[in-house]
């Protein structure tokens, strides 16, 4: 028998279904709320509203919990390549050896980037933000590689073209605006392998690649691979909600991962380290002003609006950053006040009870910083890992039998009816 809620308004009773997913998480189906009673619900920034059903991502934000399509995150990022997670997400299933040696060969098949796109690079002004270009450049394929809507081996083919081309066009940007040659992806390596060479390689000193970094940058991507109903995730779907093209939902994605309070919060991290150490700024006074709300600072890299515990993806980057820095035989100043930080704040009451615990963003940054990455290029780091994500929420929500083309609703607190007044008599 089907639960149901009871809402009293006024001398009326009204039912409401309520609904329970897999993992026993339930929610009260208000789609005929409005039909039923005139009203609407008010939820400011949607942190109740669940906008659809979905089969991709599990989070238990009290228990810290993240699953990708039932696979807990660390057995994921232990055992897992890249690759194997974006099939994963966009598939549903772990690939057999034959489904992920095809869906290598698509990804490098679709590797290259059409010439003609490198003269749009040359277009922008120089101070031009990655994530920017990023989103412009994903929204351009379209045009240059148009798909037949429907068709599924098209589709499959427009999948590993993005998330081939995505890295291409990353590395571009950074040579490009570097002044120097653009490297070409290579048939012989791994999808991470690729990224790295094409980012670093040159004519006069070739990139040699070392499997830790390349272990490195696959476990970032898998940890950022998908996270639920997050705000770029959503925009994805709004955008896609209007039946619009894969490239261009993506590149509203990118757009909305581009915000310091979303994918640039691993930039802001580092940012904010770096000031401390520069400026030696006592550690205490940092937490004092992190803790007053009087003061507009903020503590970059705590907290998560989901988590009300540890990120279990947190454990999982700290330990990649202690190998990657003992590996490379670095001592980042950084990575000494991120680690003193965490102590602090881990046993402080404030923190512990305003559940703000570091994220994956405190010590993605120094991964990155590590393995050579830009700071202005981390954002777009995050968007090539969490692209995966995107498409198969995108994908998800276009098999939706239930599909509809979302348009939250409003409460008006403007003026009421007026007059018009003729521009002599104002």
């Amino acid at each position: 028998m089907t639960e149901h809620v009871k809402l009293i308004w006024q001398d009326k009773t009204f039912e409401l279904p309520v609904i329970t997913g897999s993992e026993g998480e339930k929610a009260i189906d208000i789609s005929k709320l409005r039909q039923m009673t005139g009203m609407i619900t008010m939820d400011s920034g949607f942190a109740n509203t669940g906008s659809c059903k979905s089969a991709i991502t599990f989070m238990d934000g009290e228990r810290g919990i993240l699953r990708y399509r039932g696979y807990p995150i660390d057995e994921l990022a232990e055992h897992s390549s890249f690759r194997e997670v974006a099939y994963l997400l966009i598939n549903g299933e772990l690939p057999t050896r034959k489904q992920i040696t095809r869906f290598s060969v698509l990804l490098n098949d679709h590797s290259l980037v059409h010439e003609d796109m490198r003269s749009f690079f040359g277009s922008f002004p120089r101070a031009s933000h990655p994530m920017g270009i990023l989103s412009s450049m994903v929204n351009a394929l379209k045009s240059f590689y148009p798909y037949l809507e429907g068709e599924e081996e098209e589709l499959n083919a427009t999948v590993a073209r993005l998330i081939s081309k995505i890295r291409t066009l990353a590395a571009m940007s950074y040579k490009i605006f570097r002044g120097h040659t653009v490297v070409y992806p290579r048939p012989d390596l791994s999808y991470c392998e690729n990224f790295l060479n094409m980012m670093f390689d040159t004519p006069v000193r070739p990139y040699e690649i070392d499997p830790d970094i390349v272990q490195a940058l696959s476990v970032f991507l898998i940890l950022h691979a998908d996270h639920e109903q997050n705000c770029s995730t959503s925009a994805v779907r709004l955008v896609g909600s209007g039946r619009v093209n894969l490239y261009s939902a993506i590149s509203a994605g990118i757009a909305a991962l581009w915000g310091p309070l979303h994918g640039g919060a691993n930039q802001a991290v580092i940012e904010m380290l770096t000031n401390i150490v520069e400026k030696d700024i006592p550690l205490k006074d940092v937490v004092l002003r992190a803790k007053d709300k009087s003061d507009p600072f903020r503590l970059m890299g705590f907290g998560h609006r989901v988590y009300k515990t540890y990120d279990p993806r947190t454990k999982i980057m700290k330990k990649m950053c202690d190998r990657i820095l003992t590996k490379l035989n670095i001592h980042d100043p950084l990575l000494d006040v991120a680690k003193a930080l965490e102590e602090i704040a881990v046993n402080d009451s404030y923190f512990i009870d305003h559940n703000l615990y570091p994220n994956i963003d405190f010590y993605s940054g120094i991964v990155l910083r590590a393995i050579g990455i830009p700071t202005n290029m981390f954002t777009v780091m995050f968007a090539i890992g969490r692209l995966p994500g995107w498409i198969a929420q995108w994908k998800e929500s276009m098999d939706d039998p239930e599909w509809r083309l979302n348009r939250p609703r409003q409460i008006y607190t403007g003026p009421t009816k007026r007059a018009y007044v003729p521009i002599e008599e104002r």
